[in-house]
This record gives structure tokens, C-alpha cells and sequence, in this order.
């Protein structure tokens, strides 16, 4: 069964004990989870360091995973419409070269800068790969201390942040269950997510998550069923914040008229990838403050 190239596919494995048949038993296409990956800082090729066509973006290359060691999502590339990139300049001093750093936000303004260390300025301009690895492996400890910086900081100063407060969801409506699936998985989702993690509402104008559900089931032939389920987070904007999917051969029985212990095991399974979702939208909102007035 195909689902967009652009979702992110992760398998989700399960811990505990699930009544059968749902958890143990994934079926031909098991569970699968899709939410847009989390916020990225961007390493564009520097235009102003003082290397050379071919450097230039095998410096970027190698910062960027230097800095991926430590925890901070870097991808080398150009700048991207709302995630952060690195700015990386130089200046010559004697025979030394000083790499900088300046982080840039989403609204293109500068959160922090960083001076790195020097390296030597023959081997800089030449682009001598070994160089610029050790330079890039020298920079990166300081450069994640500053994000973390940045962070934090934007985090505390927006009283409006989700990071500060609990998030709120609401549980929305079911649609396409065969036997009681549209009345009993809503109902077992709520006893999935209770927590300290989230706060449920009753009315969809509260909520910062909304999330809904489509069920498919496909006959098999001999009584059993691939039962396809998709549940959609949905933010205040009504924007899709990701999915989650869950594929299972079940039997029509396990289904119809009622599902039981199936449905549980079905919306445990589905709870952690939906509080996967909402946590990696919680990080894109706190990564960049909040508008003037808001």
C-alpha cells in the first residue's frame, strides 16, 4: 500500500502486553508512523569564508554533520522558508584564518554568533580536506552550546509558547469502522492519552491538536480483513501536523459487531506516534517566537 514519498516512515515497536490480534500480529504492512520531520538548522555553502568553489560546500557538508553529533538536526543546503540556518564567514589574521558563525532565524534575524577556532590560512584556502574536517570537529561544540542557548531562551521569553504550558487536544470523530469501531476507538483513544503530557477538551475551539480518524477494511477472502487506519493531528490552523498509520490483517470477527480489546490495543499502539506528532510540532512552534501582539 503506497503513502506519500514525502511522509517520514518509521516502524513502531510496541513494549508491554496488547490483547491479540492487533498488537503481535502486524499483518503484511505493520505499523507505520508519518509526521514531517522535526525543524532543521540549514548549513548553506558560505559565500564569504574565504574558500574556494570546491571547499565551500565540503566545509558546509562537514560542519553539518559535526554538529548532527551533537544532537542538532543540520542538513547541508541552502536556506529554507521557516527553519534556521548557519551564516559561516572568515577573516584573515596573519596566517591564520577565524571562521564565524551566526545563527539566523526563520524571521531572518541573528539569535547568536560564534567566533571558532583559527586554522591555518594556507591550508584553509586550499581546501585541504583534512583541515577543514578538524576545523568543522573543533566548532561544532560551541556552535550546539549556543542552539541550546537560543533556545531556551526563546522558550522562557514567550509566555504563549506550548513548551511552557500542557498542550490541549481534542478527540474528534471516527468514520468507516465496520462493528462499533466509530463509537469505541474514540472512546479508547481518550483512555490511551490520558496523562500528564496532554490535557483533552471537550470543545475543538480549545484545543491546539485536533485529531481524527478513517478507517479502512479491505476483504481478504476467508473471513479476514486488511483494516487500514489513519489518524490526522491537525493544529488550531487546521493544518495537518502529521499522521499516523496503522495496517492489520484482522479477522472479520475480531471487528464486528464489536472490537473490543482490539480497539485498545489499536489506540495504545497509535497513542505514542500521536504524541510523537504533537511533540515534534510542539519543537517547529517553539523554535521561533511567537508574533507581536500574539
Amino acid at each position: 500500500m503506497k503513502r506519500a514519498s514525502f511522509l517520514l516512515a518509521v516502524l513502531l515497536t510496541g513494549c508491554g502486553t496488547l490483547p491479540q490480534p492487533f498488537y503481535g500480529n502486524p499483518g503484511p504492512a505493520a505499523a507505520k508512523l508519518a509526521v514531517p520531520p522535526a525543524p532543521v538548522l540549514m548549513v548553506p555553502t558560505p559565500s564569504t569564508a574565504l574558500l574556494g568553489n570546491d571547499a565551500a560546500p565540503i566545509y558546509a557538508r562537514d560542519l553539518a554533520g559535526q554538529l548532527a553529533a551533537y544532537d542538532v538536526p543540520s542538513v547541508a543546503g541552502p536556506v529554507q522558508k521557516d527553519n534556521w540556518h548557519l551564516q559561516i564567514t572568515a577573516t584573515l589574521s596573519g596566517n591564520k584564518v577565524i571562521p564565524s558563525y551566526d545563527v539566523i532565524g526563520p524571521d531572518g534575524k541573528s539569535y547568536g554568533k560564534e567566533t571558532g577556532k583559527p586554522v591555518g590560512a594556507k591550508e584553509w584556502a586550499d581546501g585541504d580536506k583534512t583541515a577543514l574536517a578538524q576545523t568543522a570537529s573543533a566548532d561544532a561544540p560551541s556552535l550546539s552550546k549556543l542552539m541550546t542557548r537560543i533556545n531556551a531562551n526563546i522558550q522562557h521569553s514567550n509566555p504563549h509558547s506550548l513548551e511552557n504550558r500542557t498542550p490541549r487536544i481534542f478527540i474528534g470523530t471516527i468514520t468507516g469502522a465496520p462493528g462499533d469501531g466509530d463509537t469505541s476507538l474514540p472512546t479508547d483513544l481518550s483512555r490511551a492519552l490520558q496523562g500528564p503530557n496532554l490535557e483533552q477538551v471537550k470543545d475543538k475551539q480549545q484545543a491546539d491538536f485536533t485529531v481524527t480518524g478513517k478507517v479502512k477494511a479491505t476483504p481478504q477472502g476467508q473471513g479476514k480483513l486488511l483494516v487500514e487506519l489513519d489518524w490526522t493531528v491537525r493544529d488550531t490552523n487546521n493544518r495537518v501536523a502529521g499522521k499516523v498509520t496503522q495496517i492489520h490483517e484482522l479477522s472479520q470477527s475480531d471487528v464486528s459487531p464489536y472490537w473490543g480489546d482490539v480497539a485498545a490495543a489499536a489506540t495504545k499502539e497509535a497513542a505514542g506516534g500521536i504524541l510523537s506528532v504533537i511533540q515534534n510540532e510542539i519543537l517547529k512552534k517553539t523554535s521561533k517566537p511567537e508574533p507581536a501582539g500574539k
